[in-house]
């Protein structure tokens, strides 16, 4: 593991869905969900979880290549899917995906005095999301509410390429005047934005409880018997390390632990 002394980092890079907002990553499930309703496709959502943390159009891509759902597409469309079938399903999931993650956007527990202290080490804090900014838009308004907003922020479609390269990372370094990319913290609840910050070369943290992997709202997570959450939990640390974490925690209120322990 790197070090982890407390002068190490300059910049820590938070996802959003399912690391600072939206316990369990829940909104963008219930908007694919949907959109693919209105076209008589009943998607799993295992399978709208399974390439969590790209850009939502690659997202959509990835979901029609996927035989099932392929399969279901053109039993109910009468027709395989193609690229146009992209920018259909976008057109629908760009209001769903925006008003779904406004309604999940209360801050994870323990949010907002994590970026307190981090700042108080005299740390950047920059975000990036696989939501484009018009998504965005109401999610940055209540999370700056509840006391959180990032000094940068780099959303889906702004660099060439979305997760898992690591041109977002890049794109916020250049623009914070941030390196070497050892002196960044990479936090991420997906496995694609895990090797996102494996690629760029950061000291990269997965969160499990929070996250895509165990996919429960807060409620329903707090409601699990100790053995189903630790099943899960474990699974979902088991996944993260697996894309390549230097480290997992359950919710981002253990990162300054984490980093600064002595």
């Amino acid at each position: 593991m790197k070090d982890k002394t407390s002068g190490a980092y300059d910049l820590v890079i938070f996802d959003w869905a399912g690391t600072m907002v939206d316990f369990g990553c829940c909104a963008p499930i219930a908007a694919y969900l949907e959109a693919f309703a209105r076209r008589g496709v009943t998607l799993a959502e295992s399978a709208a979880r399974a390439d969590m943390g790209i850009a939502k159009a690659d997202h959509v891509r990835a979901l029609l290549a996927r035989p099932k759902v392929a399969a279901d597409w053109a039993a109910a469309q009468g027709r395989a899917p193609v690229e146009a079938d992209v920018d259909d399903l976008m057109g629908d999931l760009g209001v769903l995906m925006r008003d779904a993650a406004a309604a999940a956007s209360e801050l994870i527990p323990g949010v907002a005095a994590t970026v307190v202290e981090l700042r108080a080490r005299g740390l950047q804090i920059a975000s990036s999301t696989g939501y484009t900014r018009a998504m965005m838009a109401p999610v940055l308004v209540r999370a700056a509410e509840q006391g959180y907003a990032p000094d940068h922020l780099v959303c889906a479609n702004e660099t060439p390429l979305g997760r898992p390269s690591p041109l977002m990372i890049y794109k916020a370094c250049a623009e914070l005047g941030v390196w070497p990319l050892s002196r960044v913290v990479k936090v991420d609840d997906a496995e694609a934005g895990i090797a996102e910050g494996r690629a760029a070369g950061c000291f990269t943290v997965g969160v499990a409880a929070s996250g895509n992997s165990v996919g429960l709202s807060l409620a329903a997570y707090d409601a699990l018997d100790p053995e189903q959450r630790e099943m899960r939990l474990s699974g979902a640390r088991a996944a993260l390390l697996a894309a390549g974490a230097d480290a997992v925690i359950d919710t981002v209120a253990e990162l300054p632990q984490l980093l600064y322990a002595r």
